[in-house]
């Protein structure tokens, strides 16, 4: 009888998936995409592929890698932000959902080609969210997903604005900053840096950068230096050989702690087969090294930087190959990390100084779902290379209301961002990290050896956001997530009126820690 209405319901199926229209599906070209994204975009407004019709959505799967990223949900069911950290994908109605739209997706692809199966379009396995990421070719796929009442969503996951990745591109051809300094290949030890200018030697035998006087984190240690609280930082991942965070990340005043190196970003596929190797966690790019370093550094007898919370705890995560987020298995990739760490009870905050152009519902489910598990996360605000030089505001993630963005200014002005940060209205913290003088970054830990090399950006400024965060929820162990923050808002330097694209302002460690 089960087999019979199985045959009945594929059946009822295919005779719907007939009678789909596509005349209308005409390939878009990427310029058209992108005017289209852009125009969206304009007012600092997220883009949001839910405004796109069903031929840009189709088009933008053909101009990348093919894998359309759906959320699912039980015919009926509403609200799914607010139970995403409770939900059991494996649990009736969910398996049900999922499977249903596995095999629309699967029917859909199969007129095109019979021989087709789901080990040829099914990339990776979902086991947290409920989503599914499958590659599609047919634009007559998208019409029935997005006429689903159990579909949330169905975006391209590997879709960034062309223009937009040809000046990444060019910029790491031409050996220029990607994403200003926040880029790959910079992490390297910086020559010329001053005594008592650029840094300050501190006990037992480190550096401390310039930039902490600004926010009082040396009066902040004599009451907190982040002892017992884990950090769990989404980025490029981790360098094997910088021993301060590997062998030698405790010690002098550095003891007793513990540093993990995970990896995320899955394989690289063709058409959903793995072809690449698998990734490990050793840091191909710079990027996340010198965030790591930025907050965790130890407090050491080496000469090298030192961290904002030199006694915290530390999670590396490599889940993008770089700073920009282009590529669907980087958007995997964070995915994965948010609900790893989500799912982690050690865990108090999360770190991710990357991001991308165009939003993603699949990474946005994945932070809803850390937040839903009480994490306090931090995310870039943006630092600007070509195509969003001048008029692009707060970046996606952080432009979310579950992250705090965070965004870097100058020395000489604290209402004047670095040369290349984003700022908006979705910014609710800054750090100075760029002199006015010389444009000197903040120091943190190169790839390799114990000089430091220099790091700007929004980027450095959320790790040492999180560091800071990190001194306060050390401070007051027993305090919520929403009492660290209100302690971080309360003592900032805009407070109580938020600043329209500052928002408040610089973090004082010294006064939140009181």
């Amino acid at each position: 009888m089960a087999i019979v209405c199985t045959l009945v319901i594929l059946s009822c199926k295919k005779t719907s998936l007939s009678t789909v229209d596509t005349k209308d599906m005409e390939l878009m070209s990427t310029e058209s995409i992108d005017a289209f994204i852009k125009e969206h975009m304009q007012n600092n407004k997220p883009f949001e592929w839910s405004t796109a019709p069903d031929a840009m959505i189709w088009s933008a799967l053909q101009h990348s890698d093919h894998i359309l990223s759906v959320g699912y949900k039980p015919a009926g069911v509403t609200g799914v932000d607010d139970m995403l950290h409770t939900i059991n994908i494996q649990s009736g109605p969910w398996k049900s959902a999922k499977e249903e739209i596995i095999n629309l997706i699967l029917s859909s692809e199969q007129e095109l080609d019979k021989s087709i199966g789901l080990d040829q379009i099914i990339p990776w396995e979902e086991s947290v969210l409920p989503v599914v990421d499958m590659v599609v070719k047919n634009p007559a796929t998208i019409k029935r997903l997005r006429a689903s009442n159990l579909v949330r969503y169905a975006e391209p996951m590997g879709y960034e604005p062309q223009d937009a990745v040809k000046s990444v591109n060019n910029d790491q051809q031409t050996n220029t900053a990607v994403l200003s300094s926040s880029g790959c290949g910079n992490n390297v030890a910086e020559g010329g840096l001053v005594a008592n200018v650029d840094y300050t030697t501190i006990s037992p035998a480190s550096k401390q950068s310039w930039n902490h006087s600004y926010h009082k984190v040396s009066s902040a240690w004599t009451k907190s230096t982040g002892a017992g609280i884990k950090v769990f930082i989404i980025d490029t991942g981790c360098e094997f050989d910088q021993e301060n965070l590997g062998s030698a990340f405790n010690q002098g005043s550095s003891s007793g702690r513990t540093v993990e190196k995970i990896v995320t970003l899955p394989r690289s596929t063709f058409l959903g087969i793995p072809t690449g190797p698998v990734e490990t966690p050793d840091d191909g790019c710079g990027h996340g090294t010198s965030m790591a370093g930025a907050c965790a550094a130890p407090r050491g007898t080496d000469g090298a930087a030192c961290g904002v919370a030199y006694n915290c705890n530390l999670v590396t995560c490599r889940a993008s190959e770089d700073v920009f987020m282009d590529a669907s298995r980087e958007v995997k990739g964070a995915s994965d990390a948010f609900t790893n760490a989500g799912n982690r009870a050690d865990v108090k905050i999360i770190s991710m100084s990357m991001g991308r152009i165009t939003s993603s519902s699949q990474m946005k489910d994945a932070i809803v779902y850390a937040y839903g598990k009480g994490k306090l996360i931090f995310c870039a605000a943006g630092t600007s290379f070509g195509w969003t030089s001048g008029w692009f505001g707060v970046i996606f993630p952080a432009n979310l209301t579950q992250v705090n963005a965070v965004t870097g200014v100058r020395d000489n002005s604290f209402n004047t961002t670095c040369t290349d940060c984003h700022d908006g209205s979705e910014t609710d913290f800054t750090i100075v990290m760029e002199k006015a003088s010389n444009s000197r970054h903040a120091l943190t830990l190169a790839m390799t050896g114990d000089a430091p090399s220099t790091v700007g950006g929004s980027s450095v400024s959320t790790a040492t956001a999180a560091g800071i965060a990190a001194l306060v929820w050390s401070r007051f162990p027993a305090y919520s997530r929403a009492q660290v923050l209100d302690k971080l808002i309360k003592t900032s330097a805009n407070y109580p009126t938020k600043n329209s694209s500052l928002g408040w302002g610089n973090l004082n460690a010294d006064a939140a820690t009181n």
